[in-house]
């Protein structure tokens, strides 16, 4: 026994020596990935790792045009705040960086996932830009999915940032407004209002049929003030049996549809509210309820009080009604948008609720509406 116990132990001594010379010959022959944060062109392996989907669509001219199918957004509360503070720290100087650009390159780099690596990739990233020894284009250049996350993230945060002016009172006691560069999107409840909520996105849901839940949910009182994410045009309004009275609104690039439901029984809706209203990020624009799940009109027949808020994200006009219809996780991105929020005030004895301070956004006053015979 103890003959071929030390046979054994011979031959397995040879096979682990053969094993660890092959893996030497192969740390030669394989080239090392370097890690230098400057040169763009050193992609980690986990970027060849990406869940892209790319749908090809013949447009109305008859050309062949490819568009993003389906987007898994991931970016954490954390990411958002970092490359959010980099941006508003650095706006206005000789090394601007943006949010949605670092938030891009971190996910090329870690193949979309926003654990503590992607925090760092941001602050080496925005340190070599802001310190002289690199620029975006260099650090981006050749990872091979940054214009797919770029173009991907751009969809969906592409209006909540810039410039805007706010109303203010000066020391004269005169309303005047002030210039200012940041959130210029708005928490999705008015200030002051309780709430609670808890990411819910994907869970089953089964009125009707058996689907997933496709938005974010915030418990809350009926009557609670709901706000404009984003500025943009009143889409869809009315009933529907599964989000009772809602409130669709197109963003003015066409990207990203805000979908408002549940609202309350009686009063829905905002004073004036109507389907081509241009609203302003900021405007209340409805109220919460319990209303939906239900084919006859005005019912609640929701369990509990809350706001259903939803955001698709459209690559493709193909896509807004349909099997390929792109919604994302907004329970990161809500915790985010709590960093700016809008008061409202009762109107007198009515059940109407105002915003306290209005904004000016260049977005509503570049938009042009088309007018009747325009294609």
């Amino acid at each position: 026994m103890r003959d071929r116990d030390s046979s054994y132990l011979r031959r397995l001594r040879k096979m682990i020596g053969a094993e660890t010379l092959v893996l030497m010959m192969l740390a030669l022959i394989v080239p090392q990935r370097a890690e230098t944060i400057v040169t763009g062109g050193t992609a980690d392996p986990l970027e060849e790792h990406s869940p892209i989907q790319i749908e090809t669509a013949v447009d109305a001219n008859g050309e062949e045009k490819d568009y993003i199918k389906w987007v898994d957004f991931t970016v954490s509360y954390e990411a958002l705040c970092r490359a959010y503070q980099w941006d508003v720290d650095t706006h206005g100087s000789d090394r601007e960086l943006h949010w949605i650009e670092l938030l891009a390159y971190a996910a090329a780099r870690t193949g979309g996932s926003f654990e503590k690596e992607a925090l760092k990739r941001i602050d080496a990233a925005a340190e070599a830009v802001t310190s002289g020894e690199a620029v975006m284009e260099e650090l981006t250049g050749e990872l091979s999915y940054y214009p797919y996350y770029l173009e991907a993230y751009t969809a969906a945060l592409g209006g909540l940032v810039g410039t805007y002016q706010e109303e203010t009172v000066d020391g004269n006691g005169q309303t005047v407004y002030q210039e200012r560069y940041g959130l210029k999107g708005y928490f999705p409840l008015a200030r002051g209002f309780d709430y609670t909520h808890y990411d819910d996105f994907g869970a089953g849901r089964s009125y009707g049929y058996q689907r997933r839940h496709l938005g974010h949910d915030m418990m809350g009182l009926v009557g609670t003030p709901i706000i404009a994410v984003e500025s943009g045009i009143v889409e869809a309004l009315g009933w529907n049996q599964y989000g009772g009275w809602r409130i669709g609104i197109r963003s003015f690039d066409g990207k990203r549809y805000y979908y408002y439901a549940h609202l309350r029984q009686n009063y829905p809706y905002a004073e004036g509210l109507e389907e081509g209203s241009v609203v302003t990020a900021g405007d209340v624009i409805g109220y919460m309820g319990h209303t939906g799940y239900s084919t006859q009109e005005n019912v609640n027949n929701i369990e509990v009080t809350h706001l259903h808020w939803g955001l698709e994200l459209i690559f493709d006009e193909s896509q807004k009604e349909s099997d390929n219809e792109i919604w994302i996780d907004l329970y990161a991105l809500t915790r985010f948008l709590a960093k700016h929020t809008q008061p409202a005030e009762k109107v007198g004895n009515t059940r109407e609720w105002v915003r306290s301070t209005r904004i000016i956004d260049p977005a509503v006053e570049e938009y042009d509406p088309p007018v009747d015979g325009d294609g």
